[in-house]
C-alpha cells in the first residue's frame, strides 16, 4: 500500500493553473518576437517590391529594343490596380497608328507604396527628390514617359529624361528604397535609403 501511494504522488501532473501560466508565458514571448521581427519583415517586403519594379522597368526597356517599338511606362496608385495598391503599367505602341497594347500590369509587393520619408535624401545619381515619382524635374513625371527602341527613356516629345521612383512602407523608415533611370541609356539602378544621410547600393 505504501508503495502505491508513493507511486501515485510521483506521477502527479501539472494543474490547470500551471498549464495556463505556461501557455500565457509562451504567448507573451511569441508576441514579443513578432514585434521585434516586424521591421525586418517589412524591410524584406520593400526589398522584394524594389526588385519587382526594377525587373519590370528592365522588361519595358528590353521589349522596346527587341520589338523596335515605343513602350510607355505609367505609375499608378489604385486603378487600374486594386485600391491603395501601387503598380506600374507597361504599354507597347504598335504601328501604323501607335495602337496601345498593355504588356505588363504589375502591382507592388504587399503594402509598399510610392512614397518618401521625412528628410529622405536624393540618390547618388542626383536626379532630384521633389516627389515620390520625379522625372525630368517634374513631380509625378511628364504626362508621357517611354522607352524608345534604342533603350533611351524620354518624355512624349522625344526629350531624354532622368528620374527616380521612391518607395517604401509608411511608418517603417528602414523600408525606404529608390529606383533610378538614366534617360540617355535607360540604365536602371536600385538603392536602399535606410537613413536620412544617404541612399546606397
Amino acid at each position: 500500500m505504501g508503495q502505491d501511494c508513493g507511486s501515485r504522488s510521483g506521477q502527479r501532473g501539472f494543474s490547470m493553473l500551471e498549464m495556463l501560466v505556461v501557455i500565457a508565458i509562451i504567448m507573451v514571448i511569441a508576441a514579443m518576437a513578432i514585434i521585434q521581427l516586424q521591421p525586418a519583415l517589412q524591410t524584406n517586403r520593400a526589398a522584394a517590391a524594389a526588385a519587382q519594379l526594377k525587373s519590370a522597368l528592365r522588361q519595358g526597356r528590353e521589349a522596346a529594343i527587341a520589338s523596335r517599338r515605343t513602350v510607355q511606362v505609367q505609375f499608378f496608385t489604385g486603378a487600374p490596380c486594386s485600391v491603395n495598391t501601387a503598380c506600374v503599367v507597361l504599354t507597347r505602341l504598335d504601328p501604323p497608328a501607335n495602337v496601345p497594347t498593355v504588356i505588363l500590369t504589375l502591382p507592388l509587393e504587399g503594402s509598399v507604396q510610392f512614397a518618401q520619408f521625412a528628410g529622405e535624401t536624393d540618390t547618388p545619381d542626383l536626379f532630384g527628390n521633389g516627389a515620390p515619382i520625379f522625372f525630368g524635374g517634374v513631380a509625378n513625371g511628364p504626362p508621357t514617359m517611354e522607352f524608345q527602341s534604342d533603350g533611351s527613356f524620354t518624355n512624349g516629345t522625344g526629350g531624354v529624361i532622368n528620374g527616380t521612383v521612391f518607395l517604401g512602407i509608411p511608418t517603417f523608415r528602414s523600408s525606404a528604397r529608390a529606383i533610378t533611370i538614366l534617360g540617355g541609356t535607360g540604365r536602371i539602378h536600385s538603392y536602399r535609403c535606410p537613413s536620412n544621410t544617404a541612399c546606397v547600393y
